[in-house]
């Protein structure tokens, strides 16, 4: 049964996202602020996603998905009444992979759980993609860079899949958006933007050399032609 950390300071909300989270045959472990939530994760490993609200007491959701972000790339799903443009950037900043806004069918949100719980089970039918330094085990659900490990968020992880998986493939914004986020996702290609930028920053001179922005078009994995 896979565990799932439900962080909100509303009870309500907690209980009711974990009687869902029950009848979908998942395990809810229930924090009212976000030095619970944390807690729960570093006694329970073997979490498979986090519902993190952003306003809770003590450690706010936004500095919770950082701190975890430092050493997992657990899938994380941010449950918010916040809807501005910046919170979200924000939240996808700090390395959430999805966001729901407050009041929202507890249906959907279970659909959203069980899409990214399956993204993260790779779709790749290569177990090791390697392009000159990088190697990305699917298997293990790891991203190695010249012998380093590469902490990725999910859906950074996803993107440099799909990237890896056809070298030399143009993908536009909107092919990443709907094959990884989703097409019930309410957000715009902007989202894939800033995704992008983040994982080129984490692969350093590889990413930089590797993933090109093709311009009014998407992005494509180049193959060094020299290797």
């Amino acid at each position: 049964m896979k565990k799932i950390i439900v962080a909100d300071d509303e009870e309500l909300i907690r209980r009711l996202v974990s009687d869902f989270l029950v009848q979908e045959g998942y395990e809810p472990l229930q924090a009212d602020d976000g030095d619970v939530a944390l807690r729960l994760f570093d006694e329970n490993p073997d979490t498979a996603l986090l519902i993190l609200d952003i306003m809770m007491p003590t450690v706010d959701g936004w500095e919770v998905c950082r701190k975890i972000r430092e050493r997992s790339a657990v899938p994380i799903i941010m449950l918010t009444a916040r809807s501005t443009e910046y919170d979200q950037l924000t939240a996808f900043d700090a390395g959430a992979d999805d966001y729901v806004t407050k009041p929202c069918s507890p249906s959907v949100l279970m659909k959203r759980v069980a899409a990214l719980l399956r993204r993260g089970e790779g779709t790749s039918s290569e177990k090791v993609l390697t392009i000159d330094e990088l190697k990305l085990d699917s298997f293990a659900h790891e991203v190695w860079l010249d012998g380093k490990s590469i902490s990725l968020t999910l859906k950074e992880y996803s993107i440099l899949q799909k990237l890896l998986a056809v070298p030399g493939r143009v993908f536009t914004r909107e092919q990443l958006l709907d094959d990884i986020w989703g097409y019930d996702f309410d957000g715009d290609v902007r989202t894939v933007d800033s995704h992008v930028a983040r994982l080129r920053t984490k692969l350093g001179e590889w990413g930089a050399q590797h993933i090109k922005t093709i311009y009014g078009a998407g992005y494509k994995l180049e193959v060094n032609k020299d290797a």
